[in-house]
């Protein structure tokens, strides 16, 4: 049985059109035209089609849908506004999109509905990650914000809610670029401020500040191990270590433990496959690079555009038969308010009944998640507990043993790695 395709995407913000090339021969599999999409503006929807919010031009700026086989844009959305940063949810359900005016809207892809839109930052959001059921969004006005999304989805929590975020991260001190997350309750930041920052999810606090020799657009994680990948504006990509020894200073150069370096100017955009033996580079120079991680070696090279490239993905394409896609709504519903929906879910053994904007599949998520304590940390507090009916007691003794798990995970990538110096 022959292994599934693999496709190596690549985006300009020029209308050069999303462009798709086999990983393994090295053949372009189609060209999707129209397309003209900023970093961080591209993304696949669990492998069904691709999603890509465009550059505006003139008053419009539509967010496009791809089928794989197909050239031409199957679906136009019109938002309210442009759509700066745009993710999906792994399986699918969700399209997430932050907005030139600092709002981030929620969309549920298959009836198109803006669940829920709320504003996030004083400038556009530039970046969106998430990790379990956290949102973390990075900004132009410096900012990165931490969001449950158990309570951004439900009104009635809201409402209660001290501040809407779980945390607020201002240690950049200019636009941040990109930000990505990795097991642990890690995520790592780039900006214009020429660092890179990680941050631990769960403990809301920065663990480290590395400094780079220029701006840093764009970043990956190696799943292997505790590596990540730095894209620069000098062309080159750093490889960098997230741990070094406790002894050295937490800003110290010498967590850059090499670089690779064949594009000719900004690395704009990185992307990792799911074993890390793939990383894929995109650059303002309209060239793809594909390396081999073990040997820091090239393997394919790509020629996009004459302009720049802006984002990267290498995908495994699932090709099923799609139900026909929907417009994303502009508002929540006709008043531009939010309505609230009982939803029937399976329900706790106390038979708490469940209300608020959520679809039923990702209340299932949340009941599965509350039952494991490896999840999330905001899982274990108590509004979260008091909502879907679990013990609160059961709640804190879960708490503690996550935070337990997380302080030996952050021990072995922080304090016990060895020095880069001396590897």
């Amino acid at each position: 049985m022959a292994p599934p395709q693999q496709l190596v995407l690549a985006a300009s913000s020029t209308d050069a059109g999303v462009a798709a090339w086999d990983l393994r021969t090295g053949a372009e599999a189609i060209r999707h035209r129209t397309c003209a999409s900023r970093p961080r503006a591209l993304t696949v929807v669990a492998g069904r089609f691709l999603a890509a919010s465009q550059a505006p031009a003139g008053n419009s700026a539509p967010i496009h849908y791809y089928h794989w086989d197909k050239p031409q844009v199957a679906v136009k959305s019109f938002p309210v506004e442009p759509i700066r940063a745009l993710i999906a949810d792994p399986e699918g359900s969700y399209l997430i999109g932050g907005g030139i005016s600092g709002d981030i809207f929620f969309w549920e892809v298959a009836s198109g509905e803006l669940l829920v839109q709320w504003h996030a930052h004083y400038r556009a959001v530039r970046c969106l990650a998430l990790y379990d059921f956290l949102l973390i969004s990075g900004s132009e006005d410096g900012s990165i914000k931490v969001w449950d999304l158990l309570t951004m989805l439900d009104e009635q929590s809201r409402l209660e809610a001290k501040t809407q975020h779980i945390y607020s991260f201002n240690q950049h001190a200019l636009p941040v670029t990109d930000v990505a997350c990795c097991h642990g309750a890690i995520a790592v930041s780039s900006s214009e401020d020429h660092t890179c920052k990680i941050w631990s999810l769960s403990e809301g606090r920065m663990l480290r500040s590395i400094s780079f020799p220029a701006i840093t657009d764009s970043v990956a994680l190696d799943p292997r191990s505790h590596i990540f990948y730095a894209g620069g504006r000098d062309g080159k990509i750093y490889v960098t270590a997230m741990g070094i020894d406790v002894t050295s200073p937490s800003s110290d150069d010498s967590t850059i433990i090499g670089a690779l370096d064949d594009h000719s100017k900004a690395v704009t955009s990185l992307a990792s496959s799911t074993d890390g033996l793939i990383l894929i580079s995109g650059s303002e120079d309209g060239n793809v690079r594909v390396w081999d991680t073990r040997t820091q070696q090239v393997i394919r090279k790509f020629k996009h555009s004459q302009g720049p490239v802006t984002n990267v993905l290498l995908v495994t394409p699932k090709r099923v038969n799609l139900p026909p896609l929907q417009s994303l709504r502009k508002v929540c519903s006709a008043n531009g308010g939010s309505e609230s929906r009982a939803v029937i879910v399976p329900q706790p053994e106390n038979d708490v009944q469940i209300f608020g904007n959520f679809s039923s599949d990702f209340l299932e998520r949340c009941l599965d998640a509350l039952q494991q304590p490896g999840s999330s940390s905001r899982l274990f507090e108590s509004g979260a507990s008091a909502l879907y009916g679990a013990p609160k007691q059961q709640g804190v003794e879960w708490r503690s043993k996550y935070l337990e798990l997380q302080d030996l995970f952050v021990r072995e990538v922080l304090d016990q790695m060895p020095s880069p110096k001396n590897t």
